[in-house]
């Protein structure tokens, strides 16, 4: 019988929850059997970027297209981290072990999967960033980053014609995570915008499924 698992996916911004679902149906490995999928939509606020329109959101941006470069928000990043690691708390009281736990996220919900994943205290099943960056540049975040967190495997794809996140925002993560200690699998596509396609899917799929673990 497959293990008791859980995928968390992390929507962009001004998408929803729901409008991503359809994802699952992708995953149709008897591994899968027993997995909870979350697919929450953020909160709707003013978003610096868009002239301060409300939208979905789960943190606010300063700057699109996001550069390697690009400011950072932390104040409102961490607030969407703790809602985050309150829906990883509530898995694991339920009896899911936390190596069969999974964050994934496309753009701005690649970069919550990056500080979520980094900031919780324990060692998950994975982070999976989709066109994402690294939304915070204090070392007193990198302080807070414990030696659990560190062995949490990070999957980071990014596609070379992303005029929105621009690709060297991406290409900044591996060395990031490099420096902070972490290992991380970066897989770039070639003529990719700022969308998901079905390789990158696919690989995630296969990606998870290696590390499931039996308990």
């Amino acid at each position: 019988m497959a293990s008791r698992s859980f995928i968390l996916w992390l929507h962009g911004l001004g998408d929803s929850g729901p409008a991503n679902e359809p994802i699952k149906s992708l995953f149709t490995s008897a591994q899968f059997a027993n997995t909870s999928w979350s697919f929450p939509s953020a909160p709707s606020q003013p978003v610096t970027c868009n002239y301060g329109s409300m939208m979905p959101s789960w943190f606010d941006i300063h700057e699109i297209p996001v550069t390697a470069n690009s400011p950072v928000d932390e104040s409102s990043l961490l607030k969407a981290v703790q809602n985050v690691h309150s829906m990883i708390d509530n898995q694991l009281a339920a009896g899911t072990d936390p190596k069969n736990v999974f964050i994934c996220g496309f753009s701005q919900g690649g970069a919550l999967t990056l500080a979520s994943t980094l900031l919780y205290p324990k060692t998950l099943g994975g982070g999976a960033v989709f066109s994402g960056w690294v939304p915070f540049n204090s070392s007193s975040i990198i302080e807070q980053i414990t030696p659990e967190a560190k062995r949490t495997p990070i999957l980071w794809s990014h596609g070379i014609a992303d005029g929105t996140v621009l690709f060297e925002a991406g290409q900044a993560g591996p060395p990031f995570l490099k420096h902070v200690g972490m290992n991380c699998e970066f897989k770039a596509y070639p003529d990719l915008a700022h969308s998901l396609n079905s390789q990158e899917l696919q690989h995630l799929e296969s990606w998870i499924k290696s590390r499931l673990v039996k308990v």
